[in-house]
């Protein structure tokens, strides 16, 4: 088969290993990048093609005659017209739960950062406000521990559960939200009685009608005053705005984000300001560690190997 790998650098940082990968097909080209203007050229005569973020539209799909199946690198799947795929007889798939220990991780990493103040203790010793302290150490910005917090997380499927189990390990409690727009499921609570009660509030969610600026300014003045938020789910998740002015006034006590409305920021994002205090940014790289990367390129291994025993693994339309 011959295979084409529109936006190869969006998954290689050139520490993967591709070589089973690369030996699936008869001829395999892996272009860096690929802007809207080359995709219907690169696609026209593959049978596989391989896709993180590039649009794969009708108009595209239609004029690729040799094309059977797309993979995804990832787990959305916007970016592909699935119905023109299906009418044109081409089979999509797309990866899953690679990413569940390396969001997870980031997560706690942003909690513990929040709640230490380890940006700034560290730019403290940095730019000499330790090297003038009257004593041996630093206290000038608040230390917090988690045990004890409760920490509320809305989105309850492999990534909240991860984060849920760590949560966990540092002595936390934990409270799940209701789905948005969905059944009611025992044990979870409805967000207007889960958010009163929670330190911490930990974004898992897909963006949907129902989720679209889920917290914003509402939402947070039923928060404690002297909570936190971390988004990593989807920028418009939360209304970025509102978030910005909690932590003005500090109703929030800090607030972490690994997602914006438009990634990368081109035009600009309220939390971009230089006034915003204790908000940590992170350019949506909770996903990105070697091992869950590596295990994308495994299951397209593992669903290119299906495809040519005629099974249907991970198969989205």
């Amino acid at each position: 088969m011959k295979a084409v790998f529109l936006d190869l650098n969006s998954l290689d940082c050139d520490d993967l290993n591709l070589t089973a990968f690369e030996a699936l097909f008869s001829r395999f080209t892996g272009y860096p990048a690929t802007a809207p203007s080359e995709v219907s050229e690169r696609i026209n005569t593959a049978e596989v093609v391989i896709v993180n973020k590039v649009v794969l539209d009708r108009a595209a799909l239609a004029g690729a005659s040799q094309l059977k199946h797309i993979c995804i690198a990832a787990t959305g799947t916007n970016n592909v017209d699935l119905a023109a795929a299906a009418e044109l007889g081409v089979s999509v798939s797309n990866c899953q739960a690679y990413g569940t220990d390396s969001v997870a991780q980031h997560v706690m990493t942003l909690m513990l950062a929040l709640h230490t103040n380890l940006l700034q203790y560290n730019q403290a010793a940095r730019d000499g406000q330790w090297a003038r302290a009257d004593q041996f150490c630093l206290l000038s910005y608040p230390i917090q521990e988690l045990r004890g917090k409760t920490l509320g997380i809305v989105g309850y499927g492999n990534l909240g559960s991860g984060v849920a189990q760590l949560a966990g390990a540092f002595g936390m409690d934990v409270v799940i939200a209701q789905r948005a727009g969905g059944e009611t499921v025992g044990g979870r609570l409805a967000m207007a009685e889960l958010l009163p009660q929670v330190d911490v509030l930990s974004l898992h969610c897909p963006l949907t009608e129902h989720t679209k600026d889920l917290i914003d300014a509402t939402a947070i003045a039923q928060m404690k005053t002297g909570a936190f938020i971390i988004n990593a789910a989807r920028g418009g998740v939360v209304n970025e705005s509102d978030l910005a002015d909690a932590l003005r006034s500090g109703k929030l006590a800090g607030a972490a984000t690994d997602v914006l409305t438009e990634e990368p920021p081109v035009n600009g994002n309220p939390l971009l300001a230089d006034d915003i205090p204790n908000l940590i940014i992170t350019p949506h790289s909770a996903w990105g560690s070697v091992q869950a990367r590596q295990r994308i390129v495994d299951q397209i291994v593992e669903t290119i190997e299906g495809l040519a025993k005629g099974e249907q693994i991970r198969w989205v339309n």
